[in-house]
């Protein structure tokens, strides 16, 4: 008999963690996570969100052992900026179909008892964190920004006559290895128009003066983007935390206006899948080695966050970002990009990617049930 038992203590917390290495041993295309960032989720201590999402943790146990695990989450301030009452799951994994019925059938009723109308998911606490169930592109290596799960999860949400809510769109871009003369004039135009710099860096340090005005722009650009909270100055510590020491900082690029207020930005990270997969969760001294080599050293580059103010989007701000970002991709011979999730009815996103030659090779999917 399935149960479904809230996770309470540090062998609960081991459990839930260690599951999904169980689930996907020697499957080619998962990417390990590191054990010690997925423990830091569970305290309020080192994981601000739980500050104001309603959060429990749970484990689906049969005859004492991890079958199952899922989160169930009301974020309250998203549900304010929307005024209605929905419920969140994340972290959904399962062993098999029965398990995953049952996972949900608890969330469900949980949402429920918290006065939900409708459960959504799989979502995490912000937009920064891996969401969606991969629906396509299980030939691929995710990049660490993306998910990957069992294809058999699809059948649980259909199962239980779960709706498509929405979509994210993933891509594989082939840069040129040459930018046309056309293009920086185009580029220098836009930039004495508006009377726009462009900040390289070449040190992490020299990244941190920027980081309350990049999270300004990264809130206004992403204000009206569905599931979209604004990130205050913990939260904004927590994910800076998180991914700063990931940062190639040649592969960030960052636009001021005139009086050197951050306008737009736009993040490469290298591919550390690989050296995740390396890693296998936890940073060892060969951990380390394989995940530094990687950030060094790109031979991918994974797209993670392009923003620009709403002022100043469809004024070719964004192509500014890529050109300068391509100019460095040249030089370390970088011939293949892969963006994370971009919403499937973010038309100009896509239109931009799309003028690269490209595959749209991955989508995911948030589900979404009325109670």
């Amino acid at each position: 008999m399935i149960e479904i038992l809230e996770v309470k203590t540090q062998k609960d917390i081991k459990e839930f963690i260690d599951l999904p290495f169980k689930i996907y041993k020697g499957d080619k295309y998962w990417i390990p996570p590191l054990k010690n960032d997925e423990k830091k989720m569970f305290s309020p201590d080192t994981n601000p969100e739980l500050e104001y999402c309603d959060t429990q943790f749970w484990l689906a146990k049969d005859n004492d052992k991890t079958v199952g695990r899922i989160i169930t989450m009301i974020n309250n301030k998203y549900n304010e900026k929307v005024n209605k009452a929905y419920s969140r799951f994340f972290k959904f994994e399962c062993i098999n179909e029965e398990v995953g019925e049952q996972l949900l059938l608890f969330a469900e009723k949980w949402a429920k008892d918290k006065g939900a109308t409708h459960i959504h998911g799989p979502l995490g606490f912000s937009n920064l964190d891996n969401q969606g169930l991969l629906i396509e592109g299980y030939e691929y290596l995710p990049s660490i920004a993306s998910t990957y799960n069992k294809i058999f999860y699809q059948n649980v949400f259909d199962k239980l006559n779960y709706q498509k809510e929405n979509d994210w769109v993933e891509f594989i871009l082939y840069p040129e290895q040459h930018i046309e003369d056309r293009v920086l004039k185009l580029n220098e135009t836009i930039k004495k128009r508006y009377n726009l710099i462009v900040n390289s860096f070449k040190k992490s340090q020299e990244l941190k003066p920027y980081i309350p005005q990049v999270l300004k722009v990264l809130n206004e650009a992403f204000a009206d983007l569905p599931y979209v909270v604004p990130f205050d100055d913990k939260t904004g510590s927590y994910y800076i935390e998180k991914y700063f020491s990931l940062l190639n900082p040649n592969l960030v690029k960052i636009i001021t206006n005139a009086e050197g207020e951050a306008v737009a930005f736009i993040v490469g990270l290298p591919s550390l899948s690989k050296a995740m997969q390396k890693a296998n969760g936890n940073l060892t001294p060969w951990g380390i080695y394989h995940i530094l080599r990687a950030i060094k050293h790109p031979k991918v580059v994974d797209l993670a966050l392009t923003a620009v103010l709403p002022q100043l989007q469809r004024q070719g701000v964004a192509a500014v970002l890529i050109t300068e970002l391509q100019k460095e991709l040249i030089r370390y011979g970088v011939r293949e990009v892969e963006t994370t999730g971009i919403f499937e009815i973010n038309t100009q996103a896509i239109q931009t990617w799309k003028n690269f030659k490209h595959i749209q090779h991955k989508r995911r999917r948030c589900y979404v049930k009325e109670l």
